[in-house]
């Protein structure tokens, strides 16, 4: 979960004469790592997740009795239902272009390798690959310049949204076009890449847009649909989507349910479990359906569940010496998941140096040099695996393979995928038998296809793939990472197996090894457990599997954490998302939320002028505003006489943190830092009022003062040099919050009154006029100020949210960082112990993925 916006640079929180450790200075973002840094970006917004208890909400719940909450429900699980099978048929299309592109492709070169084997011109059917391979890449390319968004395999964008970041055009129609059309090219290209990770990245997108009926690109989609008009519900809907994109991906829809769940959202709503099964099962079941019609011609016999099946891994008839694991190999699992978790760690190390060269050298060029890149890394790989199994691969018998019991995912079966490129007759080129067929067609040969692969040749694979598919991921293309990283481990598992069979004899089922090989390795690139261990389960149809996959991904997340993070937290980093981490480190309890607060203060007052609104609209950037009143009480007549009252009085004073002498006290912690910057900052509010009377402290002078009218409420006046500590931060009554999205649709509407006139005359919004331009919003630079009349008063309580979440200053910040998260927060007042609010902001820092200027706020 995550907040953008801006505020004031005071981010020193030491206490006067107080020092501070190297780790809470680190927290307070006072030490930095300039080079290895990425801050985040402006551009991103939170979502607002928590609901507006605004009266016309109010009123919309008051009329909603038992059949309207029925029909409402009922419309919610039609949603769900729709958008299963829409991800559902969206896998349908890629898979069908897919294979139909990459059957092209290969029976066209495979004809033109085998005549040319004998005639000498194999130099012709490396460019009639070589032609395929960059027109395919080239289209996904311009795809993505298009929509840039669109790059990559959209899972760290995806896990920013459902974590409460909003990424600009990440849910988009135009997103979804170039992606899903992008990523058949990509794989039909030849990049060592897959279409599993934009199936998720896919899914979220139609869950986002299908409930809503409207569409941003599309100005023709527009329909009056008056349903799930929130943040709330469209990220909901973008949990059930995503996970109908793995259901679809794997025929995994438990294992989506886990991972929207697991890798997607920091909060989850309990009665969202079983509508995001629903929709994954949708998907699982409309996808199973059309493809085993289509393959098999056998309409409605459910077949094949998912993009990529592993098959059945299941000893051959007869023979009662198989088994498909035993205890002794369970200690070989373990040790194969701490060299997966290295590998993955090696693997996200390097990734992460190519991507940050992109982001410093390529993407700050033209966009074409972006295209050039992607054809660069085609022509390489194109040419390295042609090369690598014409002079790599070794001939074999073709009498050897033995083939287990299994079950293919295309009416072809094993033996039809074996390659027998610049062999001799009756022998098969092993290493082109992994390289010129699909990858799911290669992930089954390694898995099921006995004595088919040298050692040697799954040595080169291994490394070939890893170094060729590091260097992919990240080029300006849709791709996936899963079905590579499979393909790495399940070569590394062959090997294991080849080895174990051929140095110490052992008798065992190669199919494990590489399975277990591919979830070492696949752990320790992406860190998944729960999620990654059922998908496997649920690929393989097998429950024995259940526990040597858990160990090995447990071991290898153990094992790589120690190096770095996920692939994909890494590129959320990267990416300068501000996204928060699943706990807070143990030095943030030395803290409190006063210590992080930001007390500058933008606000308005219940009744606030038209003039005052769009001066405070259009000078900052806030998403939402307090609405205060100043607090002008004298409780000095209240301590005379009465003991019992005065220290009650008294201990309410000394337990106040206030607006005021916060920003003093950071001020005067400023000037102990070396940095004059810092120094001068508060050079100008420094400026302290000696107590008029002896034991008359801060707080009664801030209460006893007349202070002039808050300046953004008169744009002609600006604050003056010479006000007071106390007139720049007076104590404020906190009344709620109003969002800027409320504030402009107010003043576009015309929702004001005049002087003479009562408020009560102020024209009413229903709920659905508040919420009929989401998620649209207007601006504010698009108002036409010629009709506004200035001096209109608007009443901006009706459309306040009056019970937000709050905390006291004295709040540790563990425990704020905990309320942030779970409830999915994007705005936290922090409210003293006599009801005024201390700030409209508080901030995580540099411990928390480097939160900009405030982490939690407006």
């Amino acid at each position: 979960m995550a907040c953008c916006g801006n505020c004031f640079c005071c981010q020193c929180c030491c206490r006067e004469r107080e020092t501070r450790t190297p780790e809470e200075l680190t927290i307070l973002g006072e030490i930095r790592d300039e080079e290895n840094e990425i801050l985040p970006r402006k551009d991103y917004e939170s979502l607002d997740y928590d609901r507006c208890i605004s009266e016309p909400y109010v009123e919309v719940l008051e009329g909603m009795d038992n059949k309207k909450a029925k029909k409402y429900e009922a419309v919610r699980w039609i949603m769900v239902f729709a958008i299963g099978m829409t991800v559902g048929l969206v896998g349908l299309f890629v898979d069908f272009f897919v294979r139909l592109f990459t059957n092209i492709k290969f029976t066209l070169v495979g004809d033109s390798v085998e005549k040319c084997t004998d005639k000498g011109c194999l130099s012709l059917s490396l460019l009639e690959l070589l032609a395929f391979n960059l027109i395919f890449i080239f289209i996904a390319s311009v795809l993505v310049l298009i929509e840039p968004v669109a790059a990559g395999s959209g899972i760290p964008e995806i896990k920013s949204y459902l974590n409460g970041v909003k990424i600009p055009g990440i849910v988009r129609l135009r997103t979804f076009v170039c992606k899903a059309a992008g990523v058949l090219f990509s794989v039909a290209g030849g990049l060592f890449v897959g279409k599993e990770g934009p199936m998720i990245h896919s899914g979220a997108i139609v869950g986002a847009g299908l409930p809503q009926f409207q569409s941003i690109t599309f100005k023709r989609i527009n329909f009056d649909f008056p349903y799930f008009r929130s943040d709330r519900d469209k990220r909901d809907f973008v949990s059930a989507g995503a996970a109908a994109g793995v259901a679809a991906a794997f025929g995994a829809p438990i294992g989506g349910t886990l991972f929207s769940l697991e890798e997607g959202s920091s909060f989850w709503n309990q009665a969202l479990t079983w509508k995001v099964l629903f929709c994954s099962m949708s998907a699982t079941f409309t996808l199973n359906f059309f493809r085993s019609g289509i393959n098999f011609n056998k309409w409605g016999s459910f077949q094949l569940p998912g993009l990529l099946n592993f098959g059945e891994f299941k000893c051959s008839n007869g023979d009662k010496n198989c088994h498909l694991w035993t205890a002794v190999d369970l200690a070989f699992f373990v040790l194969m998941g701490v060299v997966g978790g290295v590998l993955g760690a090696l693997f996200n190390c390097i990734n992460r140096s190519l991507a940050k060269y992109r982001i410093r050298h390529i993407h700050p060029k033209a966009k074409f040099i972006r295209v050039l890149e992607s054809l660069l890394v085609t022509m390489v790989t194109t040419v390295v695996i042609f090369a690598a199994s014409m002079l790599l691969g070794e001939c074999r018998d073709l009498s050897s393979p033995t083939t287990h019991n299994t079950t293919l995912a295309s009416t072809d079966d094993i033996n039809s995928t074996i390659r027998s490129f610049f062999c001799p007759n009756k022998t098969y080129n092993d290493m082109a038998t992994l390289f010129f067929n699909p990858q799911e067609a290669a992930i089954h040969q390694l898995f099921h296809q006995d004595g088919t692969f040298s050692p040697v040749t799954l040595s080169v694979f291994f490394l070939l793939y890893f170094l060729l598919s590091c260097w992919t991921y990240g080029v300006s293309v849709p791709s996936g990472l899963f079905v590579p990283s499979l393909l790495c481990g399940a070569a590394f598992g062959r090997l294991v197996a080849n080895i174990l069979k051929v140095k110490l004899g052992m008798d065992l089922y190669s199919g494990t090894f590489a399975l277990i090989g591919a979830a070492a390795f696949l752990g320790g690139v992406v860190r998944m457990t729960i999620s990654l261990t059922v998908i496997l389960i649920e690929s393989t149809n097998e429950i024995t599997y259940g526990l040597p996959i858990m160990v090995t991904l447990m071991v290898a997340k153990w094992t790589g954490d120690i190096f770095n993070k996920g692939i994909y937290d890494i590129h959320v980093e990267l990416k300068g998302v501000p996204l928060l981490d699943w706990e807070t480190e143990v030095e943030m309890d030395k803290l409190t939320a006063s210590d992080i607060m930001e007390p500058n203060l933008t606000y308005v007052y219940p009744h606030t002028r038209v003039q005052s609104l769009v001066s405070i609209l259009r000078t900052t950037v806030y998403h939402a505003f307090p609405v205060v009143t100043e607090n002008r009480k004298n409780e000095q007549d209240f301590m005379k006489g009465n003991i019992l009252i005065s220290n009650n009085i008294r201990f309410k004073k000394s337990s106040v943190v206030s607006r005021a002498g916060e920003q003093r006290r950071r001020c005067q912690s400023m000037k102990s830092y070396p940095s004059s910057e810092l120094r001068n900052v508060c050079d100008e509010q420094s400026t302290v009022v000696e107590p008029s009377e002896e034991g008359e402290d801060l707080l009664q002078q801030m209460l006893e003062r007349r202070h002039a009218p808050y300046p953004n409420l008169y744009p002609d006046q600006s604050p003056s040099e010479e006000w007071t500590m106390e007139e720049r931060f007076r104590p404020l009554t906190f009344h709620g919050l109003i969002l800027r999205s409320q504030l402009v649709n107010l003043l576009i509407r015309g929702v004001c009154y005049a002087e003479n006139q009562s408020s009560a005359t102020q024209p009413r919004l229903s709920y659905a006029e508040t919420t009929e331009d989401y998620p649209r919003f207007p601006d504010i630079h698009d108002l036409d100020l010629a009709l506004l009349n200035p001096r209109m008063i608007v009443d901006v309580t009706p459309y306040m949210n009056p019970c937000p979440y709050t905390v006291s200053p004295n709040t540790r910040i563990s425990q704020v960082f905990n309320l942030f998260r779970t409830m999915g927060l994007r705005h936290l007042p922090v409210v003293n112990a006599i009801g005024e609010v201390s700030t409209h902001r508080v901030f995580f820092s540099k411990v928390i993925q480097s939160f900009s200027s405030s982490s939690i706020g407006f």
